[in-house]
């Protein structure tokens, strides 16, 4: 009877750590196809190709074609709290920019479409690569730096860190790691084993233009494709684990 009891308490304590620690990693990309994504982009860009697969990796290709506006690859479900993690591969002689997209919502109501919610900065050129991790909102009524909190879309070099990393496939074939997660509030991102933000959004994501658009707090991914820019850029290895309350 004693062990039985001894048995249960384990499996109880078990079970509560568990829930505290969330799921299990899970892929949100499979390695094959776009399957639990799709493209959100105003009608003009339906019927361009800028996202695929390829070797086991998405690529977003847009290298000579600068005839285009935002165009996000999305995922179909949407989170809330959660620590995601992902690989990506730069190219120095990519001038375009991109991002990971959190908490966001499409509105197709908001002229032609318009993607609401905050952006980490996935910015491979240089020399302002240093900028990868920091924190952009795209929600109408914000659209400016949050982390650091800035009045625009304007960067100074001022905020460039005294340690960062930014490796191109051409230089190692290597990729970067970025983390992002998200519990409440508090916001943390690491790039490369670096810790770039660790932040207490209270007060912005919460706010009158995030509650409007019902973002900051719960919604969908997406990797951007920024308009009008030619980019290569390649994803790969996107796993969540969902922290529940």
């Amino acid at each position: 009877m004693l062990q039985f009891v001894a048995l249960l308490l384990t499996s109880l304590c078990f079970a509560t750590e568990n829930q505290e620690q969330g799921n299990e990693w899970k892929p949100l990309f499979n390695g094959k196809d776009l399957s639990g994504w799709h493209v959100s982009c105003l009608p003009q860009d339906s019927e361009k190709v800028f996202w695929s697969v390829e070797d086991g990796a998405i690529l977003c290709h847009s290298i000579g074609r600068k005839d285009h506006n935002y165009v996000w690859l999305m995922t179909d479900r949407e989170f809330q709290d959660f620590e995601l993690r992902l690989k990506f591969q730069a190219y120095s002689d990519s001038p375009g920019n991109s991002g990971l997209q959190f908490r966001s919502r499409f509105d197709k109501t908001d002229g032609d479409g318009w993607l609401n919610g905050p952006q980490i900065d996935i910015h491979p050129p240089k020399p302002m690569s240093w900028r990868t991790g920091l924190i952009y909102d795209e929600t109408r009524g914000e659209q400016r730096w949050v982390f650091p909190s800035l009045k625009d879309s304007a960067m100074p070099g001022e905020f460039e860190p005294k340690e960062h990393v930014m490796k191109y496939a051409e230089d190692s074939d290597a990729w970067n790691e970025l983390t992002l997660i998200c519990k409440g509030m508090q916001i943390k991102t690491i790039v490369n084993g670096i810790v770039r933000a660790d932040w207490d959004a209270t007060g912005v994501f919460d706010n009158e233009f995030h509650r409007k658009h019902n973002v900051g707090q719960k919604g969908h991914f997406a990797l951007q494709l920024h308009s009008g820019d030619e980019l290569r850029i390649k994803f790969k290895d996107i796993e969540i684990k969902e922290i529940k309350k």
